[in-house]
């Protein structure tokens, strides 16, 4: 069993006003047979069409396990927007983001949106940060397919105070970095009060590998998935969320080229960690988070790094900053009427999407379909190629904002009330229309 990466060009439907379902009979007649989608992505959109990258299970059918719900499974919520104001603030990984695009860079940005909203739910690519984790206190940190589900009303997010965390690592061929990730563990468990009562050395038959997609977008391939879900699988019922560490097969050079290249490069790892989390996190209805191990203790000469990638090289483990967002991250309830319980946030809680502009996936879609305002911050680094403007969005539903600091602002004013047109100068006259007085009848 393996998870894999598929890429299809599909025609697009501009005029389509149910895209989730038109893009979901397009996925289902288009991909090859025994493919199961964890994760999808467009990443150019043209008149002529899309070109789409889904990260897909392979072998699952065959191994007899139950399969999850598609990923274009989508349920209109009730209502919209209701307190507390609560805003979702993702940053695709993968894809070279201006803000996000590094180890945990996107947390200055998380913190001010976290100050212009009553709750902040984000995923570990925006905070992130190896042995650092400087999440907005009490906000909501979920796995990216989590948001996804989350915004497509199907799932819904119980706060919890403390969760029980199996923590599974790779048994490295050197002994000293297993001996990182297990100091790591305990180190949480002395020093922060995690409650971890099981880790598990999973043996190296289970690969991941980084690559990069023709779009330059960050990627991989999985191999002998079925040794970790074993794992899982032995467990169950003894854990609330799962922490994965293992090592990522990449070359040392091109390791050494990313650290001193421009900060504009794309993190070479994010893409394959989210196809497996996605994967977990379906599979078993659990949170979930993986950090990379260390390749090797022999120095590789980088030094000095650019500090938007600096985290990364004060850590020996990477792990800390995974155990803290477990720690409290919220259960997942998927039942209908237990989504229905007001301590349960659902789609009909969310206020406000805040992306990078031109990224495009399942939140967007979902954003789109569940009438949600959407902020998509200017960013002149990612990948992704598409015009967000396009799409068939109801009037003031999409806002383009420069940078984050004004994402913020107009945040602050959504939250008060206050119409966004009205800060804005020249303000136009409100529109008039004068209707003739009819006589009523019965004085005719």
């Amino acid at each position: 069993m393996r998870i894999l990466e598929h890429a299809l060009e599909l025609p697009w439907a501009t005029g389509s006003q149910d895209l989730i379902a038109y893009l979901a009979d397009l996925l289902e007649r288009s991909l090859p047979p025994g493919l199961v989608p964890v994760r999808f992505v467009i990443t150019k959109t043209s008149s002529k069409g899309c070109l789409c990258e889904v990260g897909c299970i392979e072998g699952l059918q065959e191994s007899g396990r139950p399969v999850p719900d598609p990923i274009f499974h989508f349920r209109r919520r009730p209502v919209g927007g209701v307190d507390p104001f609560t805003v979702v603030l993702m940053v695709p990984t993968g894809i070279g983001a201006e803000i996000g695009g590094h180890v945990g860079d996107a947390t200055p940005a998380a913190r001010v949106v976290a100050a212009a909203c009553d709750r902040l739910i984000t995923h570990p690519n925006v905070v992130n940060a190896a042995d650092l984790n400087e999440m907005p206190p009490d906000s909501l940190y979920v796995e990216g397919s989590v948001i996804s589900r989350l915004l497509m009303g199907t799932l819904g997010l119980l706060p919890t105070r403390s969760n029980r965390l199996l923590v599974v690592i790779h048994e490295h061929d050197e002994k000293k970095i297993t001996g990182y990730s297990i100091n790591a563990v305990n180190a949480g468990r002395a020093s922060c009060g995690y409650q971890i009562d099981r880790l598990v050395r999973l043996d190296s038959r289970f690969r991941m590998k980084a690559i990069f997609t023709k779009t330059g977008r960050a990627a991989g391939r999985i191999d002998n998935l079925e040794e970790l879900l074993a794992v899982l699988d032995q467990h169950k019922g003894e854990y609330d969320a799962v922490a994965l560490s293992s090592v990522i097969d990449y070359s040392s050079e091109d390791i050494v080229a990313y650290y001193k290249g421009a900060d504009t490069s794309v993190n070479p790892w994010g893409g394959v960690e989210a196809m497996l989390t996605h994967t977990v996190t379906s599979l078993y209805d659990v949170p979930s988070a993986h950090s990379p191990q260390m390749e090797t203790t022999k120095s590789m000469g980088i030094g000095i790094g650019h500090p938007t990638m600096a985290a990364e090289l004060i850590s020996a483990a990477y792990l800390q900053c995974i155990l803290k967002g477990l720690h409290q991250s919220p259960r997942l309830v998927t039942s209908p009427a237990a989504m229905s319980n007001r301590q349960v946030v659902t789609a009909a809680d969310v206020s406000c999407l805040v992306m990078p502009d031109r990224c495009l996936g399942l939140p967007v879609l979902a954003a789109l379909a569940q009438n949600i305002p959407v902020i998509a911050v200017k960013d002149q680094t990612n990948r992704m190629r598409n015009d967000l403007g396009t799409l068939p969005w109801a009037p003031g539903q999409l806002h383009f904002a420069e940078n984050y600091l004004e994402a913020a602002g107009l945040l602050c004013a959504m939250r008060s009330g206050i119409a966004l047109e009205t800060l804005r100068r020249p303000l136009a006259r409100v529109s008039e229309k004068k209707v003739a007085t009819m006589q009523p009848a019965y004085l005719s």
